[in-house]
């Protein structure tokens, strides 16, 4: 069993972690029943009736892009929302699908993870000059025994870690069942804190690998210098201050550990509210997330020669990655937050737009349709160079909006 050290407890006071055996019993169920959904699958009992509409409802006609509509549904849209000067001038929801439904976000969780670290970065609390060791030690002799917060951040690290989701041999498929995506193995790591310690690289750092674990080990590190669970720090310093119609939700493991690389669902109104968090400076409505000079250094895009991401770059040629967000180098400085299965947190900072597009591809990978994605993202963006009337009056409350 690889030890992994002292890790928050899910509750105040907690006598070890509550299981399948002992959740039904005290002290456990003082928590335990106010949080079963952390224990023990659970499923939605809808306070509308029918639980959503059996329709695609729309409200397109602003971007004045004929069949926007057709191509939403082509690529496999669940959501899709356009916040234009933090004004929803714009929407779409797959039928089944309902503006206050929840949907996983995937590897944009990573983007919001970039926050975070950004956040305890900005006080000091954690250098990204500093090795990843000096806040996790027990992850020495792994391939992050050596590399420091900033080449986490980067995704400039080498690791012996294949991200094919579809082969059930690559390190991707093992990290899922270690925080509990899939169904475990034998001789499968206990949680993901022992995963990430079972890591190997060459040794070298400084080229772009695209790596879930990456974001995991910054989760890590600030349970580390927080005290908080990744799930409390995720909303002690991003969610709560977003004045967010909903709570997220984060997928745990057997440990409680959230999985930050992939595991939060949030609305798509409330995911627009992260993007907007950008091009205020790094400003929410309940306080500051990062500050001015965190938010500028992502919209600049990161070293466009350590992009070894061949399928992104023949997207976007000049096209980079930094902070856990992609940069497309393009004349736009669009920025985006990327999941797989076709999940789009979309930043355009010369019109003050916000797309987001949340989607259910038939596969986790498209190189198709993310061409398709790019170049309608990009048409939407464009379209409002020269606002239309509709995006000039569109509504002003909050609850019109959302």
């Amino acid at each position: 069993m690889t030890t992994t050290g002292t890790h928050p407890a899910r509750y105040p006071g907690a006598a070890g972690q509550p299981t399948l055996d002992t959740w039904q019993e005290g002290p456990h169920n003082r928590w335990t029943f106010a949080h079963l959904g952390e224990l023990l699958p659970t499923a939605s009992v809808s306070r509308r009736f029918p639980a959503a509409p059996v329709e695609a409802t729309d409200r397109l006609d602003a971007l004045a892009l004929p069949g926007l509509g057709r191509r939403l549904e082509e690529t496999y849209t669940d959501a899709f929302l356009v916040l234009h000067r933090n004004h929803v001038i714009a929407d779409y929801y797959s039928p089944g699908f309902a503006p206050d439904d929840r949907h996983l976000v995937m590897s944009i969780s990573k983007s919001m993870c970039g926050l975070v670290a950004g956040a305890l970065i900005d006080s000091g609390e954690i250098i990204p000059s500093a090795r990843v060791v000096d806040y996790v030690p027990e992850l020495a002799g792994s391939a992050y025994d050596g590399p420091t917060i900033q080449h986490v951040l980067d995704m400039a690290i080498h690791l012996n870690y294949s991200e094919n989701y579809v082969d059930p041999a690559s390190e991707v498929q093992t990290h899922d069942r270690s925080a509990g995506w899939r169904t475990r193995r034998p001789g499968d790591p206990e949680d993901t804190y022992a995963f990430l310690t079972t890591l190997t690289g060459n040794g070298t750092v400084g080229e772009f690998q695209y790596c879930s674990a990456n974001t995991d080990v910054l989760a890590w590190i600030i349970e580390r210098v927080t005290g908080l669970r990744y799930p409390e720090a995720l909303s002690t310093y991003l969610w709560s201050k977003l004045d967010a119609d909903l709570d997220a939700t984060i997928t745990v493991d057997t440990s409680g550990f959230g999985f930050a690389n992939g595991g939060v669902s949030c609305t798509a109104r409330d995911l627009a509210r992260v993007g907007q968090l950008m091009l205020d400076g790094g400003k929410g409505p309940g306080g500051r997330v990062v500050s001015e000079g965190w938010v500028r250094s992502i919209l600049a895009g990161g070293d466009p020669q350590a992009m070894m991401d061949s399928s992104f770059t023949a997207i976007h040629p000049g096209g980079s990655y930094t902070r856990q967000w992609w940069c497309t180098g393009n004349e736009r400085g669009n920025v985006t937050g990327i999941g797989i299965h076709g999940q789009y947190l979309w930043i355009d900072p010369l019109t003050d737009t916000v797309i987001v597009k949340l989607s259910t591809w038939p596969e986790p990978e498209s190189d198709q349709l993310h061409e398709l994605q790019n170049q309608l993202l990009l048409e939407v963006s464009r379209s409002l160079d020269q606002p239309s009337a509709a995006a000039e009056t569109a509504p002003d409350s909050k609850e019109n909006a959302a």
